[in-house]
């Protein structure tokens, strides 16, 4: 019998498969070690699952999309690592959310005494737990609708701030939970963390 973890994808233009999604039907559901196992079988692309268990397909991203990852991930380290409040997560890392849907930011962070809750074999895997904290860089192949929406079901699982930042209108948009979404315009803004990362700040200016 073929079950979904032994599945392997094969295409000769990945670039074909950017945020592509699998609808599975209802009898053919991975369960969480399955979908973990499909992704290990699957390392040259990255996945998403919603929480109605279809599964979202992403290539690797561009030169820039990735520069500036790396320059916003480089930004939250640094910050965590004066303050030492947890432990920083890039846009490879899986996240299983109260909704089951298994969701991964381009930046989050983690409280060192939540992560110490999880067991060592939940750490090994998309671990069952919904950072405090996100940010979402729109990449050229994202639509900004499909963003809103992920930044809301965030927000439904339990984020206490979100930031989802398009370089190429250079706005931004904030997320707080019961709150109206705020725009930022302009890349010669500085976005704060807030109360939830008191002291952190973005400015980004080194996102243009």
């Amino acid at each position: 019998m073929i079950t979904p973890h032994h599945i392997k994808i094969k295409f000769a233009d990945l670039a074909q498969l950017t945020n592509m999604h699998i609808m599975l039907n209802e009898g053919f559901q991975m369960t969480e070690d399955e979908f973990f196992e499909f992704c290990q079988e699957n390392r040259e692309l990255k996945f998403e699952r919603t929480k109605e268990g279809n599964i979202i397909v992403m290539t690797p991203t561009g030169l820039d999309t990735g520069g500036r990852n790396s320059e916003v991930n480089f930004e939250l380290s640094k910050w965590n690592r004066q303050n030492n409040y947890g432990r920083v997560f890039d846009s490879s890392t899986g996240f299983t959310l109260p909704d089951k849907s298994v969701l991964s930011p381009d930046a989050s962070i983690v409280a060192h005494h939540r992560l110490d809750q999880l067991s060592a074999e939940d750490r090994a895997k998309f671990g069952h737990i919904c950072p405090e904290f996100v940010i979402e860089l729109k990449s050229p192949s994202d639509r900004v609708p499909a963003l809103k929406n992920k930044m809301q079901d965030w927000l439904n699982n339990g984020v206490q701030l979100g930031w989802l930042i398009n370089p190429e209108t250079q706005k931004a948009y904030i997320y707080r939970p019961g709150q109206e979404v705020e725009e930022v315009m302009g890349f010669d803004a500085i976005l704060s963390g807030e109360s939830v990362l008191k002291g952190f700040e973005l400015d980004l200016s080194i996102l243009k």
